[in-house]
């Protein structure tokens, strides 16, 4: 069954007339705005990516901020949104800084859960430069708490994951975790 003829068997189901003049473009609609929302499926890291992995003597930390994210929850099918801070250590490979959003947006564009979501992009940047250490930290809005169940229109959730010298040496985790607290936009 099409995703047009989806959309339209539940806007009747809801009790709705999906022939309502409003409602008669809404199935298609409804099936591009999925399609769209949920790209990161035919998306892979390695081609995002490319060839923008570069040979370079660096060692000191690299930290993308406030990368903007919109993703669906797997549970309700509604959005959560929010911006995730990735940084990474290197070990003789960089990445284009345009890179990262991008990898963001291969699992931000996916049915999701935002501790899976953040544990993916860490993983990703580890498995493309090997660096001595990764740590990502997503701060999220959820609408499936915000517009029904609680309904706590305040409430927000950050996630981490931290790998190599993030988990293991107090002193690099600081620094990250301190650099992503000073500068965050509101």
């Amino acid at each position: 069954m099409k995703t047009e003829e989806l959309v339209r068997n539940l806007i009747s189901n809801i009790g709705e007339d999906p022939d309502r003049e409003g409602l008669l473009r809404t199935p298609d609609r409804v099936a591009r705005s999925l399609s769209e929302l949920t790209s990161g499926y035919s998306m892979c890291v390695e081609d995002v990516v490319g060839e923008g992995v570069f040979e370079e003597d660096c060692s000191e930390m690299v930290l993308v901020k406030d990368i903007e994210f919109y993703s669906l929850c797997e549970h309700h099918l509604l959005p959560f949104y929010g911006r995730v801070h990735v940084a990474y250590i290197p070990s003789g490979k960089i990445i284009g800084l345009s890179k990262i959003p991008r990898i963001v947006d291969v699992f931000a564009r996916r049915l999701q859960v935002q501790e899976r979501f953040t544990q993916q992009i860490a993983a990703a940047i580890d498995d493309v430069l090997q660096p001595r250490g990764v740590g990502v930290v997503a701060h999220a809005s959820h609408l499936c708490m915000m517009m029904r169940g609680v309904q706590k229109q305040n409430s927000a959730a950050m996630t981490s994951c931290l790998l190599g010298a993030f988990r293991s040496e107090a002193k690099t985790r600081n620094e990250f975790l301190g650099l992503v607290r000073s500068f965050s936009r509101s």
